[in-house]
């Protein structure tokens, strides 16, 4: 039984020891989080739907997530969010800014 227990917990330690190397090796990125894609913002709309903002190179894209469905929103230039109040909270000021804005010029 001991022998047992000895052997599985070398393979666990072996799997998390390959997987410390493959985050160092992968310059301390998940491995979900690798390319050109990165979510910026989200904000929950219900437990269902939500709005998120993804940053592709120089471009920020606005998308809508609901059930079986993910919609382009609005595409803009690469900004800065700002910094007060909480994540959600942040996010959504500035989505409806940016809209409001965006809608203006159209």
């Amino acid at each position: 039984m001991v022998q047992m227990l000895l052997a599985l917990a070398l393979i666990i330690g072996l799997l998390f020891l390959g997987a410390f190397f493959l985050r160092r090796m992968n310059g301390g990125q998940s491995f979900g989080n690798a390319g050109p894609l990165r979510v910026v913002g989200r904000l929950m709309l219900s437990p269902r739907e939500r709005i998120v903002l993804l940053e592709v190179e120089e471009t920020w894209v606005v998308v809508g997530i609901v059930p079986g469905q993910i919609k382009t929103l609005l595409t803009l230039p690469k900004g800065e969010l700002p910094a007060a109040g909480t994540a959600d909270n942040r996010f959504g000021h500035w989505l409806k800014q940016m809209t409001e804005r965006h809608h203006g010029q159209a």
